[in-house]
């Protein structure tokens, strides 16, 4: 796969059928990486996912008309002010990893954030080494692991704390980096960010 052939672009509503398509297929090939499950959204309506588009930035990899992958943003809820955000929902197909397409996506999310929040945070499942090098290459540093963050057919997953700092120390009063060597227990209102083992590429 020839890496110029490939472009990213922010998702609209008009792309409903078609993110709804690469979503569920990751839902089905990773439900252990996810927080939602393929069988809750396989049976919602194509507006849902139209709804979901107007509401949310998600971001497509694209090689012509064929989606390869898509990641999401969202600005964290309930906070004072802002200014953390959450890479969410990676996922890249096989036959298109080890192509660039999962560091195109994280490029284009990084580049959308920047202006809008200081902190990107995100987390991978233990053993997912491919995306953890990935976000490390990218300037992501591990702050923490939620143990049995997520749980499929019985077995618990635990997840690596990531986050990207977008702005230096010296541009603000404090540093709002979190703590190395954090454990999150499982059972908090943290919203589950699944990032695949297809979100290396």
């Amino acid at each position: 796969m020839n890496v110029a052939d490939i472009h990213t672009r922010q998702l609209t509503p008009a792309d409903a059928a078609v993110y709804r398509g690469i979503r569920l297929e990751g839902l089905n090939r990773n439900p252990e990486a996810f927080g939602s499950t393929f069988e809750a959204e396989f049976s919602k309506p194509l507006a849902w996912f139209f709804d979901r588009l107007s509401s949310s930035q998600v971001f497509g990899a694209f090689r012509g008309p064929e989606i390869l992958g898509i990641a999401g943003f969202a600005v964290r809820q309930g906070e004072k002010e802002s200014h953390k955000g959450l890479l969410w929902g990676m996922y890249v197909r096989p036959e298109a990893r080890g192509a660039g397409v999962a560091r195109r996506l994280v490029d284009a999310v990084i580049e959308f954030a920047r202006d809008r929040v200081e902190l990107i945070q995100l987390s991978v499942v233990m053993g997912n080494e491919q995306a953890r090098r990935l976000y490390a290459r990218l300037g992501f540093v591990e702050y923490g692991i939620e143990r049995n963050s997520l749980k499929h057919d019985g077995r618990y997953y635990d997840e690596i704390l990531m986050a990207l700092d977008l702005v230096s120390a010296s541009d603000r009063d404090e540093v709002g980096m979190p703590c190395a060597d954090t454990t999150v227990d499982a059972g908090g209102s943290e919203p589950s960010i699944a990032l695949t083992a297809s979100s290396s590429g």
